[in-house]
């Protein structure tokens, strides 16, 4: 239990304001990090069914391109390679989130994603390398959508304990204090006043008695 002093009660009461205002300054903190991770998540579900929807089809074209060509044909040509790829990745703060942000940077030679030649390798082949070749900057993106949307929920998880944390444990507590301190002041205040008053009375009936006496 707290001492119940001046001093006490006005520590109580700045913990309290202080308390309160981080409150809600929380709560703004959290319901804006739920409002943008819904709208992340809305992107990621659209998102992973698309490249999906873009994988789905360049496997469905590989095999067609392994069944039209021999292995070795088909191996020669994919181990072919004109192309270099570079991710950079920054991030951005979003509500003192440090969310990640992938960029990509391509060299290819010739501007041509085909890194073989067309004369012993099928249409087949040609149209999966494109499919790869059209769904990866999604990918790309879905990579950073996922990841920070991990970051966001840890964030909102920690955020939902503290409001939960000053809502039901300090702000009442504080209250609590606020109020026990401010009864037993009072109850000091009354006794005092009471002595006050009885001495009072004491110094009044002996003044009266000496009156009496010297009369």
């Amino acid at each position: 239990m707290v001492n119940p002093t001046r001093m006490e009660l006005t520590r109580q009461k700045k913990k309290l304001v202080s308390a309160t205002r981080g409150h809600k300054l929380l709560k703004d903190k959290r319901d804006e990090l739920v409002r943008q991770f819904m709208e992340l998540v809305q992107e990621n579900m659209q998102l992973r069914l698309k490249v999906e929807e873009g994988l789905k089809a360049a496997n469905m074209e590989f095999a067609l391109a392994r069944a039209g060509m021999s292995s070795e044909v088909l191996n020669t040509a994919l181990m072919a390679n004109n192309k270099s790829l570079e991710i950079m990745v920054e991030t951005k703060n979003v509500m003192s989130v440090e969310i990640p942000q992938f960029s990509t940077k391509e060299d290819v030679k010739g501007n041509d994603i085909y890194s073989y030649g067309y004369a012993f390798t099928t249409g087949d082949l040609d149209e999966a390398v494109y499919s790869l070749s059209a769904v990866f900057e999604d990918m790309i993106r879905l990579a950073e959508i996922e990841k920070s949307c991990q970051l966001m929920a840890a964030e909102i998880e920690k955020t939902r304990r503290r409001v939960n944390a000053l809502e039901h444990v300090i702000i009442p507590e504080a209250q609590e204090n606020i109020k026990y301190i401010t009864m037993k002041l009072d109850e000091n205040e009354r006794s005092t006043q009471i002595r006050l008053m009885k001495v009072k009375n004491m110094v009044a009936e002996k003044a009266i008695s000496e009156r009496r006496d010297a009369s």
